[in-house]
């Protein structure tokens, strides 16, 4: 096949077609000796998804492989890392001094899609990508809505249109995804992955914490 990942999509394939017959034939396939090569190369004309299974959705417990047939949710490797969620604790960790606010880098609007940055011309006429501030922190920092903000965490800084508003949380600043990015050789928006530090991460996945990113805010110097 000339690639390792289309030789092995072919084999899941078929252990697919050999494991799950009554779902092949739920999603409308006559299961026989050609079924794997028609779904395969169905996959491959069809790059928007094909449909290969349906679950019988009145008895799916009955595919649980355990021995005794039910959903283990003990994970040794977090066994002590959940022993220390403490109030106590938890409420510690949550002062940070120099990052006194949080930044929640990635709301979704229906003009983004993470880093897939539509067209600009879609967000003619709207606040596309501001950062979203309680109005209580704003006046403490003595920004006001449509200035220009900037937020710095420990992974770098960026300045962008402070938008007032009470749907943010007080000590909570929010960034959308999908922003920063060069269109037409211009640079639309602020992309909060820059602001996001390999550090501040998910101890057993080690996925950045991108909803959770410790940060301050001031307002931006006019030049």
């Amino acid at each position: 096949m000339g690639s390792n990942n289309l030789a092995v999509l072919w084999m899941l394939v078929h252990q697919f077609v050999q494991s799950r017959p009554e779902d092949l034939a739920r999603a409308g396939y006559r299961v026989g000796p050609g079924t794997a090569e028609e779904i395969f190369q169905k996959i491959l004309d069809t790059p928007g998804g094909v449909k290969i299974g349906v679950a019988d959705a009145e008895n799916n417990l009955a595919r649980l492989e355990t021995p005794d047939k039910k959903i283990h949710v003990h994970f040794p490797e977090m066994e002590s890392w959940v022993k220390e969620v403490q109030p106590a604790a938890e409420e510690a960790l949550l002062i940070n001094k120099d990052y006194p606010m949080i930044l929640m880098a990635g709301h979704h609007m229906d003009m983004v899609a993470n880093t897939n940055m539509r067209d600009p011309a879609w967000n003619e006429g709207r606040r596309a990508c501001t950062m979203r501030i309680h109005p209580a922190d704003a006046n403490e920092l003595g920004i006001k809505d449509g200035e220009a903000a900037v937020v710095e965490t420990e992974a770098g800084s960026a300045t962008v249109e402070a938008e007032v508003t009470e749907s943010s949380h007080r000590g909570q600043v929010v960034i959308p995804h999908g922003f920063g990015l060069v269109h037409m050789e211009k640079v639309y928006g602020v992309n909060a992955n820059r602001l996001t530090s390999a550090k501040n991460r998910d101890r057993l996945a080690a996925t950045p914490l991108h909803r959770y990113i410790p940060c301050r805010v001031r307002k931006a110097q006019k030049t």
